[in-house]
């Protein structure tokens, strides 16, 4: 009668530890699923703000000398704007110097 009671026990244990194995492996995969989705839209965050600091400068760059720059690298060069080349693309379209240029802003594969 003993050696039932140990048996059920070892077995009620090893069915307890299969169950929190199977509950810590659902909240490792919730977290790995979780930070992907975070990692998104942090990227598409900051697509969002290099489109705005791009549009930014250009307005500067119209107050100040009152015209759009025709290009991106001017204000690269002349008001400071940092892009990383490497991870984003950026395409910068002035059609004329007086109204504002289309900016989209892609993030590389």
């Amino acid at each position: 009668m003993y050696h039932i009671k140990q048996i059920l026990s070892l077995r009620t244990r090893l069915t307890i530890a299969a169950g929190l194995l199977a509950v810590l492996a659902l909240l490792i995969a919730a977290f790995a699923l979780g930070s992907r989705q975070v990692g998104r839209d942090l990227d598409s965050a900051s697509a969002q703000a290099l489109r705005q600091a791009v549009l930014q400068a250009a307005v500067q760059c119209y107050a100040v000398e009152g015209s759009y720059p025709a290009s991106l690298d001017y204000l690269e060069e002349n008001y400071g704007l940092l892009v990383n080349h490497d991870r984003f693309i950026v395409t910068y379209e002035a059609f004329a110097s007086n109204l504002m240029p289309q900016v989209n802003v892609l993030e590389r594969a």
